[in-house]
């Protein structure tokens, strides 16, 4: 499966910064999404009482993570739509390396041989925004910490990261929009 999707983008930065916000949006004007695995396991988790969750068996929570990504990854990459995904399988990488679970080569080559398009949009903390809730609690300053490590193993695996400016949700969906194709003739 070595071949690069260049229809598959990533939306990725820290927690709270829009994320989900900016996928909705993009869905609604006809763009092919797929959302973030992360609230969807800590949602799982938490209903069944299970113990994969960042503030619980992290290590659990970072195979399923895995899994996970990888399933989205195989659902998007069917598509020959433009496709936009919250957060890719470097993200999941990026949290075993934050969490120091040690990670095999066999899951260090998992990136190189599933490749989205080489741009990722990466979404800066956004002090104004950034709210806790039940599947997010970290800190302030943990979100901004998330997002540097994020951005630097993007880079590591040799993929373009774009800031994508703080502004309205609008803003940043042309600002993404053009920078897949400069001459703006897609939605």
């Amino acid at each position: 499966m070595n071949t690069r999707k260049n229809n598959c983008y990533i939306i990725t930065g820290g927690p709270g910064a829009g994320k989900t916000t900016l996928l909705r949006a993009l869905r609604k004007r006809g763009y092919k999404t797929i959302p973030e695995d992360a609230r969807k396991i800590i949602k799982q988790q938490i209903l069944s009482n299970g113990k994969g969750l960042p503030w619980g068996n992290k290590v659990l929570y970072a195979k399923l993570m895995l899994e996970a990504s990888l399933e989205s990854f195989k659902i998007g990459h069917d598509e020959n739509a433009i496709t936009f995904f919250d957060r890719g399988i470097l993200d999941t990488i990026c949290y075993m390396r934050i969490i120091k679970l040690g990670i095999t080569s066999e899951i260090e080559q998992i990136p190189t041989t599933h490749l989205y398009n080489k741009k990722v949009f990466i979404l800066p903390p956004w002090l104004a925004i950034y709210e806790t809730d039940e599947e997010r609690k970290q800190p302030w300053q943990e979100a901004f910490e998330t997002y540097e490590k994020i951005k630097k193993t993007y880079c590591d695996y040799g993929y373009e990261v774009i800031d994508v400016p703080i502004g309205t949700v609008e803003e940043r969906v042309h600002f993404m929009l053009k920078n897949i194709d400069p001459s703006n003739k897609i939605n």
